[in-house]
């Protein structure tokens, strides 16, 4: 996920860690532990121990854990294959590794027309 974004680490939320609020942060927001909330960051990432009970929107969520909730991401929502979604997804890319689970509707945003048009010559 680092490979594909210029976006630092700036929040962890650790394995023996439960968190109950809001959070809304620039950069990547890692959860390993329990969390209940709403999260508005630019990454999101779910380790495969992560439980997750509120809404994320994000340029891109990574699960490899279980949330409960619906997802929004401008870029990306990738399903790990033990990663579990129970909400809706609103993206413009839907990837589910095989193992993972999605329990939902999902909605795929249109990016804007790369169609070109050529002149036929005579």
């Amino acid at each position: 996920m680092f490979s594909r974004n210029s976006e630092k680490l700036e929040a962890l939320i650790g394995v023996n860690t439960e968190f109950r609020g809001n959070i809304d942060t620039k950069g990547t927001l890692r959860i390993d532990g329990i969390f209940e909330g709403n999260i508005n960051a630019d990454w999101v990432i779910l380790g495969e121990k992560a439980s997750v009970k509120g809404d994320i929107e994000s340029r891109g969520i990574v699960v490899g854990g279980k949330i409960e909730g619906n997802l929004k991401a401008k870029e990306i929502v990738e399903i790990k294959s033990k990663g579990q979604v129970l909400g809706d997804i609103h993206t413009t890319k839907l990837t589910v590794i095989e193992g993972g689970i999605f329990d939902g509707r999902s909605t795929m945003i249109k990016e804007g027309s790369n169609v070109v048009e050529f002149q036929v010559k005579n």
